[in-house]
């Protein structure tokens, strides 16, 4: 631990990011990653790190929180901690390369036809139309869609009554009298505002640990295009793709729509389960599994990695809501711990602000930037909503938008406990929620037969209260013939206490009503077979 134990790398970390535990989590990580704590030490205990660096224990103890939380480091009570192991097996030797030659992409017919043609920008009237790409809907039941629902558990992300629309309507209106229509020729190309992508690399630094430069950010209208994008430079005919299973069927779509073959790998508590994959491209939401919220575990980070440089293959890295978290500081993603550039993150702002504010993005490595912009350049000559781009950056810069993040967490925090608690307490028997501390959805599944299920969620929907059914994101399992346990999505991001009151209540009724809940039990209830 000698290297622990001087306070070089936490005083470089502090003066990188000013918070304490912060600084103190990151220099611990980094010794971790880069193999100078071996898998299976013991760290010092919180007092003795708290002596050494003159901190609080609390401090310590958040740092360590943290790092278990990420699966870098394992507590045993009474025993201490430890840095995680991980297999050294072919799955995980390939990736502690700290530097690469550089990866040639192998891209699909359409993209190498569109790189020899580079085409020049566009200059007809289709450049004043703005991109309305949005994310391909999930399956739904007719349940769902037959008619408005009173109270609707449905995710529909950022509550409009939350969002700070004045300021916003404000900002954007400020950045059109600034600039009208003269923005055309202010140098503004399809990648989008360097305002904009320079202040989100700043944060991506800062609040996520990559290291990325705004050249390596092109702004897109919401992450899905940025996927769409992807699937299409990568994938045809005669490649395969892996997926999550369950996953979001926005990107099997788009999969889907390339001819490629898919694999469709299932997910336990631990995220993906890595294999050896005869594959081009791997889609992945390490920091939150979607649907089911787990979080991706060291090893599994590490194993994914090295797939990826064993098979000169490409990861997609889909961090679509690690802004609210309600255990602390929001989860590093896979690309941290990327040293190969094989990770392409894509992020959004439509989850933390508005559906309708379309701006995602995307980092690029860097032999796969030049491609992205080309293709994007086919759709969007010019950025799209550039007057809401600069907004944003403006905002980001001076400080809004992370005051909007912090109350929304505090908001949305509370919810969720409201949300969690009463699934778990007024609903017990029924419903399994899974454990997690992040995200706008609660995912739980069903812990009684499908029939009873499907009775509850027709008499639910005949009473104009839905949720968001599992099975919409499930995919066959290749190794099983027998269908998943029905499973739930219940958003809460959109509702007040009072409506989760209420919708909690309301199932209760209902289930009381099918005897799925004895009426004459407490709060609890006792559930039937």
């Amino acid at each position: 631990m000698e290297h622990l134990g001087t306070p070089f790398a936490y005083s470089a970390k502090l003066a990188e990011c000013g918070s304490k535990h912060l600084a103190l989590y990151l220099a611990i990580r980094e010794a971790i990653t880069e193999g100078k704590l071996a898998p299976g030490e013991r760290l010092p205990s919180t007092r003795k790190l708290a002596e050494l660096y003159e901190l609080s224990r609390g401090s310590v103890s958040l740092a360590y929180e943290m790092l278990t939380a990420e699966s870098f480091v394992q507590a045993g009570v009474g025993q201490g901690t430890f840095v995680s192991g991980w297999l050294q097996d072919d799955l995980g030797n390939a990736a502690d390369k700290a530097s690469k030659s550089s990866v040639e992409p192998d891209l699909t017919q359409w993209g190498r036809r569109l790189m020899d043609k580079q085409l020049p920008l566009a200059v007809s009237n289709e450049e004043a139309e703005p991109n309305g790409q949005t994310s391909p809907p999930a399956r739904s039941r007719p349940s769902e869609v037959a008619r408005p629902s009173s109270l609707s558990f449905v995710p529909e992300g950022v509550g409009a009554g939350w969002f700070p629309w004045m300021e916003w309507k404000a900002e954007v209106a400020l950045q059109w009298k600034k600039f009208g229509t003269s923005w055309r020729n202010s140098g503004y190309t399809t990648e989008g505002s360097l305002e904009l992508r320079q202040a989100i690399a700043g944060r991506l630094r800062r609040e996520r640990g990559i290291a990325c430069d705004p050249d390596d950010v092109i702004i897109t209208a919401g992450s899905m295009q940025a996927i769409a994008l992807l699937t299409q430079l990568l994938l045809e005919e005669g490649k395969t793709a892996v997926l999550e299973n369950p996953s979001y069927t926005g990107i099997l779509n788009a999969v889907e729509a390339t001819g490629a073959n898919v694999i469709a790998e299932q997910v336990d508590g631990n995220g993906i389960v890595p294999q050896d994959w005869a594959a081009q491209l791997l889609f992945v939401t390490p920091t939150r599994q979607f649907p089911t919220g787990a979080v991706l575990s060291y090893e599994r980070r590490r194993a994914l990695l090295a797939w990826a440089s064993r098979r000169n293959a490409w990861i997609v890295e889909d961090d679509y809501d690690s802004d609210f978290r309600w255990g602390g500081r929001p989860i590093e993603p896979l690309k941290s711990l990327d040293r190969e550039g094989r990770v392409i993150y894509v992020g959004t702002f439509s989850r933390s602000m508005s559906v309708g504010v379309r701006i995602g993005y995307a980092v690029v490595p860097k032999e796969l930037v030049q491609p992205f912009i080309a293709a994007k350049k086919l759709y969007d000559p010019y950025p799209t909503g550039i007057a809401e781009q600069l907004a944003l950056a403006k905002w980001m810069t001076e400080g809004g938008y992370d005051r909007h993040l912090r109350r929304m967490r505090r908001i949305y925090g509370k919810l969720e406990n409201q949300l969690r608690v009463g699934l778990e307490s007024h609903l017990e028997g029924l419903f399994e929620v899974i454990p997690s501390d992040a995200g706008l959805h609660v995912y739980a599944r069903w812990k009684r037969s499908a029939e009873g299920y499907e009775r509850l969620v027709r008499e639910c929907a005949g009473r104009g209260l839905t949720w968001r059914e599992g099975s919409l994101y499930d995919m066959p399992n290749r190794d099983s013939s027998q269908q998943p346990n029905p499973s739930a999505l219940f958003g809460f991001a959109h509702m007040d206490e009072e409506q989760i009151e209420q919708g909690i209540k309301l199932i209760r009724r209902i289930a009381q009503t099918l005897g799925l809940i004895d009426s004459n039990r407490g709060q609890g209830g006792t559930v039937h077979a």
